[in-house]
């Protein structure tokens, strides 16, 4: 009864309305885990693929689990890139669906796909010269090297991500996406054998544990290509038109917004590793900095970034349909269940924790560097079981201009330099750019706190009918356009 209470007075609105309050809650809860639940197996199989490919270098050598560490920095930024300008479908699609303009799902997918593809070709030079790259930023020339040599491994991967991301997006917002959930299943069983044999059995290190990793993502992509274009999307499926090269401007516009926005936020931890990687004990320190943020929380951050898909497919679903209320409920709920999720985690985490730090390394130094680190690592899990979700409700509501502005303030003006002053001029090294990066990420969830609280949702209703409407191709136009394919 307490959190029905609390949700009521939160929205201001009499229980009554539309149904009990606990109906309601259960309701949005079911269409919420719809998305979510797939997406949570999805994000777990993806990064239990990365975590063990993680895993296996640190036990061939720390060299090659730091190394391991910085290359990562490289695809966070173009993870951050490409995965910011395909989340700008989720706001297209989703208020599209929403606005029951279904064709114009596919036309959107695939005019992310030119945007991605061009897009990465752009960025493969940072893959193509990691070695020299880390070698000007100052890093250990060992590790630096070994980088470039996992870097190029990499090329595959973020070819791989342009489908897969945009695949993923378009699914999800029509609640489709549990068919990428069993991909994920096939593509982590078959690396943990892949990955056995070519690195435990036949020894072949590096070439073996990211050969195995690239085979692994590729597999869901293969699958869902076959899925959509097999027909698994009928509504929203045409097949493939010239129409996606019509009007693109505008989805270049919303993709570059987007991807500003979450560059900001993935880089963000990116460059507090660049900064550890200058420290006097410069593996000791990447390697526990790597396996507190690429492995421990970014876990959790997997359960949030499912809820932030759900969030940000149900807000945009629900201001499509013009339901103002239903996506500031929807807000809610899903704030308060991955909140709840976060405090199971953290639980978790501190009963086992000295477990789980022996799961990713050998070195007791390493381990002992890592459980130093507990209080900061708790409160960054706490602060990203909330954070996410807020995220995705700016993503459903096309908020993604307003939100980059934040992540600099908040990133880039405060967390960072609170880092450096920390981490180098008071000499709490690792300790006290971790202290920097979490400042910056609870100044940025309180200002989403308080714009997500304080918008006009009807606005945002007449805002998502505009948008539907300046980019709405009737569907007789599409049939001309896919008959003139044919």
């Amino acid at each position: 009864m307490a959190l029905e209470n609390l949700i009521q007075k939160l929205l201001s609105q009499p229980s009554e309305q539309d149904g009990s309050l606990r109906m309601r809650v259960c309701t949005e809860s079911k269409k919420l885990w719809v998305v979510a639940g797939p997406a949570i197996f999805t994000h777990f199989a993806t990064m239990g693929v990365m975590g063990i490919t993680q895993a296996l270098l640190g036990h061939v050598g720390t060299t090659e689990l730091a190394a391991f560490a910085l290359s990562n920095v490289m695809d966070s930024l173009a993870v951050g890139v490409l995965l910011g300008m395909a989340s700008a479908l989720e706001t297209l699609c989703g208020q599209s669906y929403g606005a029951e303009q279904y064709h114009m799902l596919g036309i959107y997918l695939q005019q992310s796909w030119i945007i991605l593809l061009t897009t990465a070709i752009i960025i493969l030079p940072l893959f193509l010269f990691t070695s020299p790259l880390m070698r000007l930023l100052g890093q250990d020339p060992l590790i630096s090297d070994v980088a470039g040599l996992i870097s190029l491994w990499y090329i595959s991967v973020v070819f791989s991500n342009v489908f897969s991301f945009t695949f993923q997006l378009y699914l999800q917002s029509q609640s489709k996406n549990s068919v990428i959930s069993y991909f994920s299943l096939i593509s982590i069983t078959l690396h943990v054998v892949l990955s056995w044999v070519t690195v435990i059995k036949l020894q072949w290190g590096i070439s073996g544990a990211m050969a195995s990793m690239t085979i692994a993502l590729w597999i869901p992509v293969i699958g869902q290509f076959s899925y959509v274009l097999c027909g698994g999307c009928p509504q929203t499926w045409k097949g493939f038109t010239r129409s996606a090269f019509s009007d693109i401007w505008p989805i270049v516009k919303l993709s570059l917004s987007s991807g500003a926005m979450i560059c900001l936020e993935l880089w963000y931890e990116s460059i507090l590793v660049l900064m550890t990687g200058y420290m006097e004990n410069a593996e000791v320190a990447l390697n526990a900095l790597s396996i507190c943020s690429f492995n421990i929380s970014v876990w959790e951050i997997m359960i949030s970034l499912s809820f932030l898909a759900a969030t940000g497919v149900r807000v945009a679903n629900e201001l499509g349909a013009g339901n103002a209320k239903a996506a500031k409920f929807s807000v809610v709920v899903a704030t308060a269940m991955s909140t709840f999720i976060g405090f199971v985690v953290i639980l978790i985490f501190l009963c086992f924790r000295r477990s789980i730090v022996y799961l990713f390394t050998i070195n007791d130094v390493v381990a002992d560097a890592v459980l130093d680190l507990t209080p900061l690592l708790v409160l960054n899990l706490f602060l990203y079981s909330i954070q996410p979700v807020l995220l995705g409700a700016a993503v459903g509501a096309g908020w993604q201009n307003l939100v980059a502005y934040v992540n600099i303030a908040s990133y880039y003006i405060v967390g960072i330099p609170v880092g450096v002053i920390l981490g180098y001029l008071n000499g709490y090294g690792v300790k006290g750019i971790w202290i920097g990066m979490n400042f910056g990420i609870l100044i940025q969830t309180m200002v989403l706190l308080f714009i997500t609280w304080k918008i006009d949702w009807d606005k945002e209703v007449a805002i998502a009918k505009a948008r539907v409407n300046e980019w709405f191709l009737p569907e007789s136009t599409e049939t001309c356009h896919r008959n003139e394919d044919n």
